[in-house]
């Protein structure tokens, strides 16, 4: 059976609906033609020089990111803006661009589920629950054993792959920790949640300054979790793996692969 982008953005949108999307998000289909044959998709967290590269080198058909391009808008795609450069790239290419993005995070087995079962989680439930309170934003759950802090972080950084920034941790390094809420990418705004606060600790990315200052003197008076800091594009790779087996499983003949490129952003870092 030969598919089409058409039949695949279907499967896309059945593997990951739209209507689970943040108001605020831009996921679906940006570029493609709908009756153009896909035989090849390569999956990345986000669409940047290098995974347009790899997609056109590899010929792709598709490539399928996490992250949209245009999720802010832009008033040009002119070639000498690099969105308008990444558009026109993939269009000579005939490599068509979709995105999951909150859509792929909400979801049974979506990117924060993902993080939690390869940390051995048990009893998961979202941190943010739609109504039907088995999807939503982010998971809490409890490890199979009680562990320290550090310990976990150590766990967390052998888990994910590789980056300058590695996993930043505030709080005692041999505190016990055993619940544990997550947020894959960038997950301050639920800091205050109930969730996350009678968690023992808060693994999630990008926690800025104040969040993060405010939520660490909370937890000194005895109301918050120690929290764990992570790369936003590490936090996310790991789903990767897991969307490419239903997309292998939804679409027998399409070739899936995942791009193994780094686009954390951080090249190095320097410790004082």
């Amino acid at each position: 059976m030969q598919h089409t982008l058409r039949s695949v953005r279907e499967t896309v949108e059945r593997l990951w609906p739209l209507s689970g999307a943040e108001g605020w998000d831009a996921p679906g289909l940006l570029s493609g033609d709908p009756a153009a044959p896909v035989e090849r998709i390569l999956l990345a967290v986000d669409v940047v020089a290098a995974t347009v590269d790899e997609a056109v080198g590899t010929n792709a058909d598709l490539l399928l990111a996490h992250h949209p391009l245009l999720l802010r808008g832009v008033t040009s795609v002119a070639e000498d803006r690099y969105k308008g450069a990444l558009l026109a790239r993939l269009i000579r290419g005939g490599c068509a661009l979709i995105a999951a993005h909150t859509n792929a995070d909400v979801v049974e087995d979506g990117t924060s589920a993902v993080l939690a079962a390869r940390l051995g989680l048990t009893g998961t439930a979202p941190i943010s629950p739609a109504a039907d309170g088995v999807t939503g934003i982010g998971r809490v759950g409890t490890l199979p054993e009680p562990t320290t802090l550090g310990a976990l972080a150590r766990a967390l950084a052998d888990l994910l792959p590789p980056t300058a920034g590695g996993v930043r941790a505030a709080g005692d390094y041999h505190q016990p920790v055993s619940r544990v809420a997550l947020c894959g990418g960038a997950g301050d705004s639920l800091l205050g949640s109930d969730p996350v606060r009678s968690a023992d600790v808060y693994i999630t990315a990008d926690l800025r300054h104040h969040p993060a200052s405010e939520a660490r003197e909370q937890a000194i008076l005895g109301g918050g979790p120690a929290l764990l800091d992570v790369s936003h594009w590490a936090s996310e790779w790991l789903w990767l793996d897991t969307a490419a087996g239903q997309l292998r499983a939804a679409l027998p003949g399409v070739e899936v692969a995942v791009s193994e490129l780094r686009t954390d952003p951080w090249d190095f870092a320097i410790l004082q």
